[in-house]
Order: C-alpha cells, then sequence, then structure tokens
C-alpha cells in the first residue's frame, strides 16, 4: 500500500508539472505563433491562427508526461550515440568532403550550388571562430564585426582606389587582423560572460559606424556594384567594361552563361575552405595552439608553464579575425552589395551556434554543423514562418542529447590506476 502511494505521488507531480509547462506555453506563443498581422491594402489586419499554439502546448504537455522515462536510470530511453572518431578519420572524411565538394557544382542545381555558396562562407566563419572559441575558451559574440571589415574593405577600396578582388583579399585579411589585435588589448583582463559583452558591443559598434559613416559606407544603403573576381585578369562578364577588352568567355570561345560565374565562384569558396583548414589544422598543431589549450583548460596553470596569457589571447583573436575578414571579402564580392544589415548579431549567433553544435575544437564538427545549419532551412523553406522556431528547437534537443557537439575533439587522457 505504502508503495502504490509513493508511486502515485511522483506521477501526480509529473502530470501538474506537465500542465504548468503547457499553460505558460500557451501564454508565450499566443501572441507571436496565434496573432499574425497582415497588410490589406493600407491597412494593418490581425488574422488569428491557433493551431501552430496548440501543437506547441501539446507537445510541451506530452514531453513533460514522457520526462520521467527519458531521464538516467533503468528504464531511460537511450538516445542512439554518435562513434568517436580518431584525428586521421576525421582528417580522411575532410579530404572526401572537400573532394565531393568539387565535384558538386556539376551536378546540383544552381540553388543548390548557391546554397552550398552559402554553406562555405559559414565553414570559413567557423573555422575562424573555432580558433577563439573552441581552442582558446573565449567567448566572443561580436565576431560578425570582424566579417563585415572584410566585406566593407572589399567595397571600399574597390569604389575609391579601383582595387580587385585579388588585391583586395589579403589587404581585408590584415584589416580584420589589425581590429582583432584592437580589441584584444581592452579584453586582456575579462573571461566568459564579460567578455561576451564586450565582444558584443565591439560587433554593434562596428554596424553603426557602417550606417552612419555616409560618406564612407554608403549608410543605411551600402555600397553596391561590387565586381566578381577575375579569372587570371579576364572578367567573367557578357561585355567587357573596358572597351577592347577581352572576357573569359571570349577566350575560350564559349558562348556566355551566367551559371559559368555561379560555378566559377563555387570553387573559389571551396578553395578558400581549404585554405582556411589548411592554415588552422598546422595552427593548432604548432606550439601557440598548445598554447591555446592550455590558456582554455586553465590560465592560472598557463602562466605556471611560463606562457604569457596576453600574447596567447592577442594571437587567438588576431589570427581568428583574419579568416573572418577572408570570408566578408568573398562574400562582398558574392552578394555585389554590402549594408549594415548583413552584419547584424544573429549573424554572431548563428556562427556560434555552428561552433558549438559542430563540437568546440573539432573542425570536422565544424564543416557538418555549418552545412546542416545552413541547408535545413533551405529544405524546410515552406514553413518559412517557423523556421527559428524549428531552429531553436533542434538547438534545445540538441544540447540535451549531445551536448558536447555533432563530433567532439578527441584529447588525449592519461586513467591513474585504482
Amino acid at each position: 500500500m505504502g508503495q502504490a502511494i509513493s508511486d502515485r505521488q511522483p506521477l501526480g507531480r509529473t502530470f501538474s508539472n506537465a500542465v504548468i509547462a503547457a499553460l505558460l506555453t500557451a501564454i508565450l506563443t499566443a501572441p507571436v505563433l496565434g496573432l499574425q498581422l497582415r497588410l490589406h491594402g493600407y491597412q494593418i489586419m490581425i488574422r488569428q491562427n491557433w493551431q501552430p499554439v496548440w501543437m506547441a502546448v501539446t507537445a510541451v504537455f506530452l514531453f513533460q508526461l514522457a520526462r520521467p522515462w527519458l531521464v538516467r536510470g533503468k528504464t531511460a530511453i537511450k538516445l542512439p550515440s554518435l562513434p568517436a572518431l580518431g584525428a586521421n578519420w576525421q582528417r580522411t572524411i575532410l579530404w572526401a568532403l572537400l573532394a565531393a565538394g568539387l565535384v558538386w557544382p556539376f551536378f546540383g542545381s544552381r540553388g543548390a550550388v548557391d546554397v552550398a555558396m552559402l554553406a562555405l562562407i559559414y565553414v570559413i566563419l567557423g573555422l575562424g571562430l573555432n580558433i577563439v572559441v573552441g581552442f582558446a575558451g573565449l567567448l566572443d559574440l561580436g565576431y560578425v564585426g570582424f566579417y563585415a571589415i572584410g566585406g566593407y574593405t572589399y567595397a571600399m577600396l574597390n569604389l575609391y582606389f579601383g582595387l580587385t578582388f585579388w588585391e583586395c583579399l589579403p589587404i581585408a585579411m590584415v584589416m580584420a587582423a589589425i581590429f582583432g589585435f584592437v580589441l584584444g588589448f581592452p579584453v586582456l583582463r575579462l573571461r566568459g560572460d564579460y567578455l561576451a559583452i564586450v565582444t558584443l558591443g565591439f560587433g554593434e559598434i562596428i554596424r553603426m559606424l557602417a550606417n552612419n559613416l555616409t560618406s564612407l559606407t554608403g549608410g543605411p544603403d551600402g555600397i553596391s556594384s561590387i565586381p566578381k573576381p577575375t579569372v587570371f585578369g579576364y572578367e567573367m562578364v557578357r561585355v567587357a567594361k573596358v572597351e577592347g577588352a577581352r572576357t573569359f568567355h571570349e577566350l575560350l570561345g564559349i558562348p556566355y552563361n551566367s551559371e559559368h560565374v555561379v560555378i566559377f565562384l563555387y570553387l573559389l569558396a571551396l578553395a578558400l575552405v581549404a585554405f582556411t583548414l589548411l592554415v588552422t589544422s598546422r595552427l593548432i598543431r604548432m606550439p601557440i595552439g598548445r598554447a591555446w589549450e592550455a590558456l582554455r583548460e586553465d590560465e592560472i596553470a598557463c602562466r605556471s608553464l611560463g606562457l604569457n596569457p596576453t600574447r596567447i589571447k592577442l594571437s587567438a583573436f588576431t589570427l581568428g579575425a583574419s579568416f573572418a575578414g577572408l570570408a566578408g571579402a568573398f562574400f562582398a564580392a558574392r552578394q555585389g552589395l554590402v549594408n549594415p544589415e548583413s552584419f547584424t548579431f544573429i549573424e554572431s549567433a548563428m556562427i556560434l551556434a555552428v561552433v558549438v553544435l559542430g563540437g568546440m575544437g573539432s573542425q570536422l564538427g565544424v564543416v557538418l554543423a555549418a552545412i546542416l545549419l545552413t541547408v535545413l532551412p533551405e529544405v524546410a523553406r515552406g514553413l518559412s514562418e517557423y523556421r527559428m522556431l524549428a531552429f531553436g528547437l533542434v538547438m534545445v534537443l540538441m544540447m540535451l542529447w549531445r551536448p558536447q557537439g555533432l563530433l567532439p575533439v578527441s584529447r588525449p587522457a592519461v586513467e591513474l590506476p585504482q
């Protein structure tokens, strides 16, 4: 009898918790999902749509009821675990992905190649932020600021000085690295939440400067008509801008096709990804990479080993920012337009999500997470109104299932005998 009563009490408590969670879900989602604004002519009408609210309430209620059976214990439902991959396997998979990416544009549609190009940009950004967050352990929420610096560097140098993409690409990396070095000084003594707030402010400062310096950056309209990269000096356009100059398709003797430009930009993005992978993989094997890991694990122990945390932090911010500048310059060339709205905080959050979901410190995990977070929203384009809701739900489930990321980096460990 006593055992039966003790069994009923947790069940009743679980039911009450499920009801409370469902009510809170209804209160939070009703104004957002249930009431939608629609424009009819010149009037704004409120349309009621309670179906997504009931779906969210039901899902939360059922999840709370099933929660006791999902937690760890004798009756736990264990989710499938991913196999642990060694460094050699991860390197092999990376080379296989690069090889598959090399032939992808010749079989995929133009829309699919465009999406893949966007994924490659996030791969470069994720690998750059992985240096700061994954290896050095410094939480950076303003990484999009360096991304903007790279894009505006190419746009402004081309607009005012007529420099080409290939001339501006290393300059964009250097400019972003300089700003990363400057940002490193005020955050030398900061860690955790304080560091995140300062870097978040830096990203917003860059965006506001781009928005207000109208005479230089074009203000809210940004800078447009940014030229695409050339192939050995030959433009991939229908008609050359300079009279008497030859275009790339005239050099080859083939008719002009706009798909050739998309394929070339995709292959260029893939080459930049390969360059980023090569450099970052070499860096983490060098003494500077070991110093980043030592700083991440314990700063006091890092000092006791004779390492200088100031130089380590500055090197992490500088090198991580340089790859953001690389991605920003390519983004400007791909879009042909840069404006402040392209570099909002949601971009920083997206890049940080790539690093966290992939596994901090894992290059293969960052690549896979960037592909997933870019491709899945495009697959669910029909559910455009609930894309961010689904994105948040996937993030929550991912943190519950595998908080260390998809493919966490394997670190050597030593076990002492009992």
